[in-house]
């Protein structure tokens, strides 16, 4: 089967996608590049879990080390007052999909996907978004290093760079399906996106639950 770089942001999310990509006649690689996690051991424990279902399902999975500094300069910095879905996190889908594309370039992987869409909370239409200015970013860097026209391999004689697939796997209940299967392996399932403002989001959240549980 034809690979495809799947950014994977965890293992919970990983298992309908994985699954549904193999149905499709394609073999996905896991590419775990998630330095908006806040912490470098929350990071490890999406890692562990993310590693045991491949292990289980003989999937392989790359990993881009955790740099959360670098990720407040290049994402946060500037927009720490945006909420939650708005423009900081449009900056991080395409923050993570840059380096997925980067690493289906160094892999020789012709496309590259995420995981993301399988969250009912996340814009499918964003997240495609995102993949398809980090593919053009990619692509333009990749000829700017070869000396070629328009990264696509065509007539400027630049070399051919990963494309995008915008797969939408949150259809056909996929979400449900990612939450049987996660449950069935006894996955940890975190509560939050990942980074220190979605953390903070879901604490407030559950702070007006208890709340309003209380009368």
């Amino acid at each position: 089967m034809k690979e495809l770089l799947l950014h994977a942001c965890c293992g919970p999310c990983s298992t309908h996608c994985v699954r549904a990509l193999r149905a499709a006649g394609r073999e996905p690689v896991l590419f775990y590049s998630n330095s908006n996690i806040d912490t470098r051991e929350e990071w490890e424990k999406r890692l562990d879990s993310l590693r045991k279902f491949a292990a289980a399902e003989g999937v392989r999975v790359v990993v881009d080390p955790w740099d959360g500094a670098a990720w407040e300069r290049e994402v946060a910095a500037g927009f720490e007052g945006e909420k939650e879905g708005g423009a900081r996190c449009d900056r991080c889908f395409r923050h993570n999909l840059q380096k997925a594309a980067g690493a289906a370039n160094a892999l020789g992987i012709e496309s590259f996907s995420t995981t993301l869409t399988v969250s009912p909370h996340k814009s499918s239409a964003k997240v495609f978004a995102a993949g398809f200015a980090a593919e053009k970013e990619v692509a333009g860097r990749v000829a700017r290093q070869t000396g070629g026209g328009d990264g696509d391999g065509g007539a400027g004689g630049g070399a051919k760079s990963a494309v995008f697939e915008p797969v939408d796997f949150k259809k056909k209940d996929g979400f449900r399906d990612s939450v049987a299967i996660a449950r069935e392996f006894g996955l940890y399932r975190q509560n939050y996106c990942g980074c220190r403002f979605s953390k903070a989001a879901a604490e407030a959240r559950a702070a007006t639950r208890k709340k309003d549980s209380e009368g």
